[in-house]
C-alpha cells in the first residue's frame, strides 16, 4: 500500500531522518572521545601542618623552629619570574666558534648573559636546570602543574582558553593558609585559576598573541616598586613577550633577541635587589617549536629552562658541565619545604634534595646528608598518602605496581626510622635511603603517567564502529532516496522503537545492579539499538537475489583510492606524512578521471544545448571530441596541486623537514623591499581571485541581471578586496607606523576586518533572499527584458519534477509569457532568450563560496591568499573536468558523482595542510581570534572559538558547500 504524504510532511520526514543521523554521529564521537580523552579524578583533600603526611614523630630538624611545619623553612621570601615559553636553549650561552666547524649564529643564543655570569662568578649560589615538561604544553596546564605538582591529562588541553579555578591543593592555597602575602602581576590566566588568592594583583590580558609588549611593560611598571616596597612574601611575575614573539615571528626572528635581552635586564635588576632570605626562581612553563608554537610533546616543546639563585650559598658543589634534567613538577615540593609549607596533597613531584644541604658553608656533611634524606622521606610520605587515597576513590591505578611501590616505601621508611634511632654506618645508610626514596618517588610518578594516559580501547573501537555504521546508513539512504515513492517515515519508526527499547534495558540493568548510569554509554546504546534493524537487514540481504552492492555505485578505481585513504589512518608513518600522501592520491584520481573520459569516449563539447520548443527537447546526442581538452584540464589541475604543495608546514615528527617560509605573516619579514614585493603578490592574488570568478560568471551570463545579488557581485566584491588589501597593509606595517598614527592604525585594524565580514554577511543575506534569478529577453520587433525570480521550493513533489530540475523554471517562464504571447501572436513568433538558466544554481553557489572565502582569508596570514587562489583554480578545473563527461540531458534526478565526492575530500585535506595547519595542538592558529578584535573579547569565549575554528576548518567549510555547475545558457525559440 502506497503512503501519500504532502510536500510539507516529506520535508519533516527528511529533517527527522537527518536529526537521527546527527544523533548517531554525536553518540559515536562521544563514545570514542570518552575512551581517548581520559580525565582523572581531582581530589579536594588539603595538606596541613597539623596533620603530618605519615605516622611517626615530627620530621627531623623541625623541633622548636619558628615557622616550621613539616620541615623548617630555609627562605622567608620567593620571587618567581615565569617567562612564558622560555625554551631551555634560550638560556644557553653563545658557544665559542670551534675551528673546522661552521659558526652557529641564531638570534636567541647568549641573550640571557646574566645567568651565565652568575654560574661562572657564584657557582654555589645559582644553578641552571633543564626542566622536563609533561604534555600538553599549554599554559593553563603548566600553571596547574607548577602549583599543584600534578599531571595533566589529554582532556585538559581543551580547557586552556576556558580556565576554571583549581580545586586541588596547591602552593597558592598553602601560602594563603599560612598567612603569607602573595603579590601577582602578568598573565590574567592566574585570575581564573586562583580567584581572590592574591593580596595584590596586576592582571593583563594574555590572549592577544600579536601584542608583544603590553603585558611585559605593565609588569615592569609595578615590579621594582613592589619589590622595594616589601609588602610581600611571594612575588610572582608572569611575562608573555617571549611566547607571543614566538607565535608571531618564530624563535629565529631578531625580535626574539630583543625580548630575551629585555628579560635579561629584568633578571639582572632583580639579582641586584635581592636580600639574603630571598630565593629567585626564573622558570619557563614550556618551550616552543621551530615555528614558535607549543601544545604538543616534541623535544623543543617539553624542554624549558629553570634557574635558581640566592644571595647566600645554595648548593654544596659547583654546577655540573651539563645541566641536570629534572621534571617540572619537582619545583612544587621543593618550594613548599623551602618555605616551611606542607607539600600540596596531590603532588607527584620529587624534591630537589641538594637544595636542603645547607649550601657550601655547611660544616657537618652528616647533617647535610640527613637533611636531604629527611626531605625525601617527607616527600615520599606525602606521595604514598596520595596514592592510597586516590586508589581508594577510583580504580585507575594498576594494583600490582601500586602494591610493589607501597612495599618499597614501607621498607625504606622502616629503615629510615631505624637509622634515626641507631645511626650506624651513616654514610652508606644515607646513600641507600636516598636511592630507595628516589626509586619510590620516580616509580610513583611513572605509575601515574601510565595510568592517566591509558586509553579505553573498547570505547574507542565502539565509537569507531558506530560512526562507520552511521556512514553506511547515510550512503545507502542517499541512494535509496532517489527512487520514486521512497519514504523516510517507515525508515524512522522502527529504529526509534528499537533505540528506546535498548535504552530502557540498559537503564534497568544499571539500576538493578546498582551501577551508575553513564550518559555517554546510554546514548551509545540508544544509537546502536536504533541501528540494529538496519544492520540486520543489510546482513540478511547479502545473500539474497537483490544484494546491497548495486546501491553503492562507486567506480572500482575510486573505491581503491578511498580504501587506501582509509588504510593510511592505521599507520603512524602515513598519518605523519598525510600532507604528502594526500596530493599523491589526488593526482592519481585526476589521472584516472582523464583516462576514463578518454577511453570511454564520454567527453562532451562545450556547446550550449539547443531545445526546439519550450517544454520539449530533441534527444539528439551531442558530438564527441578527443581527449585533448580533458588532458589539458588534468595537467592544469596537477600543476596547481603541485604549486599548492609548496606551502606546507612540517610535522614535529620530521625534524629534518623545513617548513615553507611563506606561511609566516608579512610583519615578521626583515627587509622592506621583500615585504613590499610579497604584499604586491598577495594583493595580486586577491584581484586574480575576483577576476577569475567574475570572468566565469560573465561567461555564463550571470552578470546581466539587475537584481541585488548580481549588483553586489559587481560592486560589493571589489570593496571587499580593497578592504582586505588595506587591512594587510596596516597589519604588516603596524610596528613601523609613526607614534602619532598608531592609534589611527589600531582603530583601522579593528574596523576594516569587521567591514569586510559585514559586507560578506550582507552578500550572503542577499543570496538567501533571492538565491535564483533568471534574466529573460523576449524579442520580436523590439526587445523586451524582464527578470523572473524562481526561489527554491524544496524537494521535487512529482515524477515530472524528478526528471529534471530546469523544467520547473520553464513552467514559470511559460506562465509569465502566456498572456504576452497571445497578444503578440499576429506579429510572428517571439524568441525568448533565458540567461543564467543553465548555471542558475551553480552561479549562486560560486558567489556564496567567494563571499565566504574573504572572511576566511582574513583569518589567515597574507600569503595564504595565493593558496586560496590555487584552491579556486583547482576547483574550477576539477568541475570542468567532471562536467566534461556529464551530459546535460541526462534523465532522472541530479546526482553527485563519487569521483567528485572523493576529489572534494582530497582537495579539502590538501588545502588544510597548504594553509599551514597540522592536526596537533601546537599548530592551531590562535591569532585568528584577534582579527578585527585587537583588544580582545573580554569575557566572551564563543566568538574567539568561532574565529579560530573557522580558520582551522576553512578548506572544509568551502568545499562542503561546493556543487557541480551545469551548462551556461539556453536559447528557447517559442
Amino acid at each position: 500500500m502506497n503512503i501519500l504524504l504532502s510536500p510539507r510532511m516529506r520535508k519533516v520526514s527528511v529533517l527527522l531522518f537527518l536529526a537521527w543521523v546527527c544523533f548517531l554521529f554525536y553518540a559515536g564521537i562521544a563514545l570514542f572521545t570518552s575512551g581517548f580523552l581520559l580525565t582523572r579524578l581531582e581530589l579536594t583533600n588539603q595538606s596541613s601542618c597539623q596533620e603530618p603526611p605519615g605516622p611517626g614523630p615530627l620530621p627531623w630538624g623541625s623541633h622548636g623552629k619558628p615557622g616550621a611545619c613539616w620541615m623548617p623553612s630555609r627562605f622567608s621570601r620567593v620571587v618567581l619570574v615565569l617567562i612564558d615559553a622560555l625554551r631551555f636553549d634560550f638560556a644557553q650561552p653563545q658557544r665559542s666558534h670551534v675551528p673546522g666547524e661552521p659558526p652557529v649564529s641564531v638570534p636567541f643564543l647568549g641573550k640571557l648573559g646574566s645567568l651565565q655570569r652568575i654560574l661562572e662568578s657564584q657557582p654555589y649560589h645559582g644553578r641552571l636546570y633543564r626542566s622536563q615538561v609533561d604534555p600538553p604544553t599549554t599554559t593553563m596546564q603548566r600553571l596547574k602543574a607548577l602549583t599543584t605538582g600534578s599531571l595533566p591529562t589529554f582532556i585538559d588541553a581543551g580547557s586552556n582558553f576556558a580556565s576554571h579555578a583549581i580545586v586541588e591543593d596547591n602552593l597558592i592555597q598553602q601560602l594563603n593558609s599560612a598567612g603569607r602575602r602573595v603579590v601577582f602581576m602578568g598573565d590574567d590566566t592566574w585570575r581564573d585559576l586562583f580567584p581572590g588568592a592574591f593580596s595584590q594583583a596586576f592582571f593583563f590580558s594574555s590572549f592577544n598573541v600579536r601584542d608583544l609588549h603590553t603585558v611585559d611593560n605593565g609588569i615592569l611598571e609595578h615590579l621594582y616598586p613592589t619589590l622595594d616596597g616589601g609588602a610581600w612574601d611571594v612575588l610572582i611575575a608572569h611575562f608573555l613577550g617571549v611566547d607571543h614573539c614566538g607565535h608571531k615571528h618564530g624563535p629565529h626572528h631578531p625580535e626574539m633577541a630583543k625580548k630575551l635581552s629585555q628579560m635579561d635586564q629584568v633578571i639582572q635588576g632583580l639579582i641586584e635587589r635581592l636580600e639574603n632570605d630571598t630565593l629567585l626562581v626564573v622558570a619557563g612553563d614550556h618551550g616552543m617549536t621551530m615555528n614558535g608554537d607549543h601544545g604538543g610533546d616534541s623535544e623543543l616543546e617539553v624542554s624549558a629552562a629553570l634557574f635558581l639563585y640566592s644571595p647566600t650559598a645554595l648548593f654544596p658543589s659547583v654546577p655540573p658541565e651539563e645541566p641536570e634534567v629534572i621534571p617540572q613538577v619537582s619545583l612544587v615540593p621543593t618550594l613548599a619545604l623551602l618555605l616551611g609549607l606542607p607539600i600540596p596533597f596531590g603532588n607527584t613531584g620529587e624534591v630537589m634534595a641538594e637544595l636542603f644541604s645547607g649550601g657550601s658553608d655547611s660544616s657537618d656533611p652528616h647533617s647535610s646528608a640527613l637533611a636531604q634524606v629527611s626531605a625525601l622521606h617527607i616527600n615520599a610520605q606525602q606521595v604514598s598518602r596520595f596514592l592510597h587515597t586516590y586508589s581508594a576513590a577510583t580504580q585507575d591505578l594498576q594494583v600490582k605496581e601500586l602494591h610493589r611501590l607501597q612495599t618499597l616505601f614501607s621498607t625504606a621508611s622502616a629503615r629510615y626510622q631505624h637509622f634515626l634511632r641507631d645511626p650506624q654506618e651513616a654514610e652508606a645508610a644515607l646513600s641507600t635511603l636516598t636511592a630507595e626514596f628516589q626509586q619510590f618517588l620516580r616509580g610513583a610518578r611513572a605509575l601515574c603517567i601510565e595510568s592517566w594516559a591509558r586509553f579505553s580501547l573498547v570505547r574507542m573501537a565502539g565509537g569507531a564502529a558506530l560512526l562507520a555504521a552511521a556512514c553506511l546508513l547515510c550512503l545507502l539512504a542517499s541512494q535509496l532516496a532517489v527512487a520514486p515513492g521512497f519514504l523516510f517515515c517507515p525508515l524512522l519508526l522502527i529504529p526509534v522503537a528499537w533505540g528506546l527499547t535498548w535504552t530502557i534495558l540498559y537503564a534497568g540493568v544499571a539500576v538493578t545492579t546498582g551501577s551508575k548510569i553513564d550518559s555517554v554509554v546510554l546514548g551509545a546504546v540508544a544509537a546502536a539499538g536504533s541501528l540494529l534493524p538496519f544492520l540486520w537487514k543489510a546482513w540478511v540481504s547479502r545473500g539474497s537475489k537483490r544484494p546491497l552492492a548495486p546501491l553503492l555505485p562507486v567506480p572500482r578505481p575510486v573505491l581503491i583510492l578511498l580504501l587506501i585513504r582509509l588504510a593510511t589512518f592505521f599507520s603512524d608513518s602515513f598519518v605523519v606524512a598525510e600532507a604528502r600522501a594526500t596530493p599523491f592520491l589526488l593526482g592519481s584520481l585526476v589521472f584516472f578521471l582523464v583516462a576514463q573520459l578518454h577511453w570511454e569516449g564520454q567527453l562532451l563539447p562545450p556547446k550550449p544545448l539547443t531545445i526546439s520548443r519550450l517544454g520539449s527537447s530533441a534527444p539528439t546526442a551531442p558530438p564527441r571530441h578527443g581527449g585533448a581538452r580533458a588532458l589539458w584540464l588534468g595537467i592544469g589541475l596537477l600543476l596547481f596541486t603541485r604549486l599548492a604543495g609548496l606551502f606546507h608546514r612540517c610535522p614535529e615528527e620530521t625534524p629534518a623537514c623545513r617548513s615553507s617560509p611563506w606561511l609566516s605573516p608579512l610583519a615578521s619579514m626583515v627587509g622592506g623591499r621583500a615585504k613590499n614585493l610579497w604584499y604586491g603578490a598577495c594583493v595580486g592574488a586577491l584581484v586574480a581571485l575576483l577576476v577569475v570568478v567574475r570572468l566565469w560568471l560573465r561567461r555564463y551570463g550571470n552578470l546581466k541581471s539587475p537584481e541585488p545579488p548580481v549588483l553586489f557581485v559587481r560592486w560589493g566584491l571589489p570593496l571587499m578586496v580593497l578592504g582586505t588589501a588595506a587591512y594587510w597593509a596596516l597589519a604588516s606595517g603596524a610596528e613601523e607606523a609613526p607614534p602619532r598614527l598608531r592609534a589611527l592604525v589600531a582603530g583601522a585594524s579593528a574596523v576594516l576586518p569587521r567591514a569586510v565580514m559585514g559586507l560578506a554577511a550582507l552578500g550572503l543575506l542577499l543570496l538567501l533572499w533571492r538565491p535564483v534569478t533568471v534574466l529573460v529577453k523576449a524579442g520580436a520587433a523590439t526587445s523586451r527584458t524582464r527578470t523572473i525570480l524562481t526561489p527554491f521550493s524544496g524537494p521535487p513533489t512529482s515524477q515530472a519534477d524528478l526528471d529534471y530540475v530546469v523544467p520547473q523554471i520553464y513552467r514559470h517562464m511559460q506562465e509569465e509569457f502566456q498572456g504576452r504571447l497571445a497578444r503578440t501572436k499576429a506579429q510572428g513568433p517571439i524568441t525568448v532568450a533565458a540567461y543564467q538558466l543553465g548555471s542558475v544554481y551553480s552561479a549562486a553557489m560560486v558567489t556564496a563560496l567567494l563571499l565566504l572565502a574573504f572572511p576566511l582569508l582574513l583569518l589567515h596570514v597574507e600569503r595564504v591568499s595565493l593558496v586560496f587562489l590555487l584552491l579556486f583554480l583547482q576547483s574550477f578545473l576539477l568541475l570542468h573536468l567532471l562536467a566534461a563527461g556529464t551530459p546535460v540531458a541526462t534523465p532522472g534526478p541530479f546526482t553527485v558523482l563519487w569521483q567528485a565526492v572523493s576529489a572534494w575530500v582530497l582537495l579539502a585535506t590538501q588545502t588544510f595542510y597548504s594553509t599551514g595547519h597540522q592536526p596537533v595542538f601546537s599548530a592551531i592558529h590562535w591569532h585568528a581570534a584577534f582579527v578585527g578584535f585587537p583588544d580582545g573579547h573580554g569575557s566572551s569565549t564563543w566568538l574567539p572559538a568561532l574565529l579560530v575554528g573557522a580558520n582551522t576548518f576553512a578548506s572544509h567549510l568551502l568545499f562542503a558547500g561546493s556543487r557541480l555547475p551545469t551548462a551556461p545558457a539556453l536559447a528557447l525559440p517559442v
